[in-house]
Parts: C-alpha cells; structure tokens; sequence
C-alpha cells in the first residue's frame, strides 16, 4: 500500500507549468498540480485513440477482469486517497466525505464491471427477426467538478472503459491532484493509453475537448450554464452528451411527517460534502401546521455537528472548497437577512479568516421567491419555506428551471408518492434525499441536464446502439 507521502510525491509534475494548491481549510500549500495546454490534449487524444481498437478487442469479461483489479488497486491506496482528497478538496475524513468518497469509488467500479448487457432480442415471431447490439463509442471525454472530484470521475470513466471505449478526462481547476493521484493508481492497472488525464483550464482545454472531432461522447458533470456551452461547442461533430447539470432540489415535508424523526436525515440530505452537492435538498417547504416543530428540530440536529479541518477525526462538516463558492454563500444568505428572513443558526462567517469555513446557516420564514430559494447555494445555508396547501408547496417546487432531485417527507407512504409523482426531477426520494446506488439511474430533468448514469442505463449512455435485423 502506498503512503500518502509516497503518493504525493508520484504525481507531483517535475517539470512543465504548475500551480499552487492549498488546502481549503487551513491555507497551507499542500502540493503542485500540472497545468497542461491544448497540445497536451490532442495528443492524450490520440493515444486513447491509437489504444481504442485493441481495448474494445478484448472479451468483456476481460475487460470486467481488469476492472476488478482497477477496484483492487484503488482500495489498497484507499487511506492517501482519501488523505490526499480531504487536504485539497476540505472534506473530512469521516461521516460521508473523503472515506466515503474513495469507498465509493470502489463499489462504483465493481458494479459496472458485474452489470451485465446482454444483446437484446427485439422481435422473434413469424413477423422477423431483430437484435439490438451496444457497440463502443470511441473515446470519451470527461469533465469532472469540484465537489465529488474522485467518485464523479468514477462515474464518468468505468462505464465507458466496460463498454470498450477508452477516457481523456479533465478535471476541475481547483481539484486536480485528487484526480491525478486516481488516474495514477488506475493506471498502475489499465492498459497504456485506455486512460489519460489532461489537466488545464476550461476555457482552453476543455472547450477544446468538447469541440474535437475524434471524441465520440462527452461527460460533464457542473453548472448549466457551462453545459449550455458544452453543447454549442460539440454541436459541430454532433458528439454524444451526457450532462449533468445544475440542481436546486427541493424537498417538501407533509403535514402528518414526524419532527424529530426525520431531523437528522433532512440534515444529512441538505449538508452532505457541506451542502456542495448538486443534489443536495437546497431548499425545504414545511407545512405550517408542524413548520416551528421541523425547524427546532433541525436546529438542534446542526448545532450538534462538528465542522472544522478535515484531518481532524472529530469532524464532519468542513470548508467551501474555494473562496468564490464562499463568497457566493454569503452573499446569498446576506441577500435573505436583508429581506427579513429569520436566521435560526449560523449567517455569521468569520470572513478573515484563513480557511474557507463558513457556518450551517438555517434561514425561516423566508420568501418563496427570496434570491436564496430561487438561486443553488451550493453551500452550507438551508432556506426553510412555510406553506398551508399542497398544491401550493408543489407549485413552488416545479416552478423553477432546474429539476435534479426532489423528496417527499411524510409518514403515509401513499400520500408521500401520490405528492412524488407530481414533482418534475430526475429522482424523488421519499422520507430521504440524495441517496444514489449504482444500479439505480440518475440524471436531472429541466436544465438540470439529459441523459443517465448508473446501472444497465448508465452503460447503454457510453455505447451505441446497433440493430441487427433479419
């Protein structure tokens, strides 16, 4: 098992351009990470290219085989991962963070290496004959973010690498070396050229990645806006997308919910990474009947979280990992304090502050159409909205232009699925929120994206389909 020096010091650029990367939470520079250019790019490109053919060649439960051992390999270095992850993206170690995140990383290699794809017989009678086929793609672009910079990236290469494809992803600017040093133990694995990392800045490396002719499909996980350019930018090549884009999850607790007992998993929904997932519960509608109940309840269950460096064993909730998501957090909570709205916990950052902490903020009796119910946070700061009537609350949800996730709290199964199927979001989740398995697909509706990762869908995303007929 590498160590966490050991590991470090393999990735670290000994020559080329680099940049500083210091952690999150405590300001000190941990590492330098390579910046790398378009050049770069399009030759990773063509050695994923030139090694395509003969990965696609081997059997599939060869390719499964190598995957395991990619599993293997990631789990031996599971303790400087997760070091490495919570040192540069501000994670904790324990509670769902960089453990988590890196165990994660293992079950979402192995179940796609199990999931079968059998061809498909589609007609079989007197009529004819027909089979559909799911052939690779090529090579697969993929932009991974920020906030799950491991496991997302997991999610975008394994799948492709089953159906024979093989990768060239970039990673976020802020969260490189996570990436690399997972590239790196992949690789100690995987054939030369199957997988390849090129990182560098979005405005020129990945735009050049999404505009190049010999991608088959691009992987992008982030912002809708950014999405919206990915997809002008592959328009040209007519390239394959699976976007996962922007959320501003909603969840909406019934009136014959109980309090207390779904306290701490409206928490965990709403503050998981520290609020920096894209489908975390952003924003919470509670019938006025048990509003003051759920929201005392919820606040005895934040204050009682420890926040801090990540490295500390202690620790469960820890920084913004860049100072402009921090930024953006305090001006949204700012915008809700001026309008009125009642702060129950937290909304006061320590704004100088080394580290990019800022408080579990609570926000009641909040406008349903105050900036910090209407814009993703992204952040630590949950917007707590009243309401009388159902419909109402439904309305309220569906009415913006994102659609990731959503969830229904109540103690009526029943009722909590008749109030889901009205809601427009990739997933609705009853009595929980964001909880993701890897044989259960997961996108976003609205401009939260198209296209499904995850399970016998999430393969068929990285393939193309090839009806044989006759």
């Amino acid at each position: 098992m590498e160590t966490y020096d050991s590991l470090l010091a393999a990735i670290t650029p000994s020559s080329g351009e680099t940049r500083e990367v210091f952690d999150p939470a405590t300001g000190e520079l941990i590492g330098t990470a390579p910046v790398q250019d378009v050049a770069a790019l399009e030759a990773a490109i063509d050695r994923a290219e030139a090694a395509q053919p003969a990965w696609a060649a081997l059997p599939d439960a060869e390719r499964s085989a190598i995957l395991h051992r990619v599993a293997d390999a990631i789990e031996a270095s599971a303790e400087p991962l997760a070091e490495l992850l919570s040192r540069e993206q501000g994670k904790p170690l324990n509670g769902p963070n960089a453990r988590f995140e890196v165990g994660g990383c293992v079950a979402w290699t192995r179940t796609p290496a199990d999931t079968p794809l059998p061809v498909e017989v589609l007609v079989d009678d007197e009529s004819g004959y027909a089979e559909m086929h799911y052939r690779p793609l090529g090579v697969v672009g993929a932009i991974s973010p920020w906030n799950w910079p491991m496991m997302i990236s997991i999610w975008q290469i394994v799948p492709a690498l089953r159906m024979g494809n093989t990768v060239v992803i970039k990673p976020a600017e802020t969260t490189t070396l996570s990436v690399v040093a997972l590239v790196a133990v992949m690789n100690q694995v995987l054939p030369e050229g199957v997988l390849n990392i090129v990182p560098g800045p979005g405005r020129t490396v990945g735009d050049a990645l999404t505009r190049s002719p010999k991608i088959g499909k691009i992987m992008f996980t982030g912002s809708t806006p950014v999405g919206k350019r990915i997809i002008e930018a592959s328009a040209a090549n007519v390239t394959r997308l699976t976007l996962e884009l922007g959320g501003n999850d909603a969840g909406i607790v019934l009136p014959d919910a109980d309090p207390k007992a779904i306290a701490e998993d409206l928490f965990w929904g709403a503050f998981i990474n520290t609020g920096q997932t894209c489908a975390a519960l952003k924003r919470l509608y509670v019938h006025d009947s048990i509003y003051d109940a759920v929201v005392d309840e919820l606040a005895k269950v934040a204050a009682a979280v420890p926040m801090g460096v990540g490295l500390d064993e202690q620790n469960v909730l820890g920084p913004l990992q860049n100072r402009a998501q921090f930024d953006v957090v305090d001006q949204l909570v700012e915008s809700a304090k001026a309008s009125g709205a009642r702060v129950v916990l937290g909304g006061d950052p320590d704004r100088e502050a080394v580290g990019n902490f800022y408080p579990t903020t609570l926000i009641a009796d909040i406008d349903p159409h105050q900036e910090l119910v209407l814009e993703e946070q992204f952040g630590p700061a949950l917007p707590i909205i009243r309401y009388s009537d159902v419909d109402e609350a439904v309305r309220l949800a569906n009415e913006l232009e994102v659609g990731l996730g959503s969830s229904v709290w109540s103690s009526d199964r029943q009722r909590a699925l008749a109030v889901a199927a009205r809601l427009q979001a990739g997933t609705t989740w009853i009595n929980s929120h964001g909880g993701l398995h890897p044989m259960i697909p997961f996108g976003g509706a609205k401009q939260s994206g198209y296209g499904r990762e995850f399970g016998v869908e999430g393969l068929k995303a990285v393939a193309e389909p090839h009806v044989i007929s006759g």
